[in-house]
């Protein structure tokens, strides 16, 4: 069974369009999200409505809990697909955090520790926006990487094909510039910051 996971997608339609039009050429089996859906693009809700319309399963972001009210949050948990019959587990973050995760080049150790309670041969996970697949004597650790700002160099969209156990990362080309002239254009707070990590593919520290 192929699954593709798609995460941190952060309100950029246009990255967000070029991803499902590749994801035609890859025809995944099945289709999940890894979170943080909205917040940091210039289309935040015409993202979410896409998702909706899609109806892709998936699992809450840090920057979606900033959105959303508690008892959202444990309506959303409690309706979520789950993946009980599947050696994959897919969290945000970590298990039980949607903030801390362990970065790119973190040890097998710490990788093993971080998500060996979720007893599964897959763990996904997304947050960081750097994308790997690390083979562990224990489990596969893959890292989805980020449709929208990507933070490993690369400015192309990126999401995560398993081909039942085999991970591997998938990267996209889109219209960069584009999006980031809608974004200065979209009102919303600290675009011109948000658009220069756009434009190089890695984070920039505020000015």
């Amino acid at each position: 069974m192929r699954i593709a996971i798609v995460s941190d997608i952060h309100g950029n339609l246009t990255a967000l369009e070029a991803v499902l039009a590749d994801l035609k050429v890859t025809s995944p089996d099945q289709i999940l999200h890894g979170g943080d859906l909205a917040h940091g693009g210039s289309r935040p809700a015409e993202t979410v409505d896409r998702i909706r319309e899609l109806g892709w399963p998936g699992v809450c972001g840090n920057t979606d809990q900033m959105l959303w009210a508690p008892e959202e949050l444990r309506k959303f948990a409690a309706q979520a697909p789950k993946l009980h019959a599947r050696p994959i587990a897919l969290v945000h973050a970590s298990p039980g955090d949607l903030w801390r995760a362990p970065i790119a080049d973190a040890s097998d150790e710490e990788l093993g520790s971080v998500f060996a309670a979720l007893t599964s041969t897959v763990a996904v996970y997304g947050h960081i926006h750097r994308p790997f697949v690390r083979q562990l004597p224990a489990m596969t650790v893959a890292n989805t990487g980020s449709v929208s700002l990507s933070y490993d160099g690369d400015v192309r969209a990126s999401y995560l094909i398993l081909d039942d156990t085999k991970a591997s990362i998938r990267r996209v080309v889109y219209e960069v510039e584009r999006e980031a002239q809608a974004l200065m254009r979209s009102g919303l707070p600290h675009a011109d910051w948000l658009c220069r990590s756009l434009r190089a593919g890695r984070y920039v520290p505020p000015a």
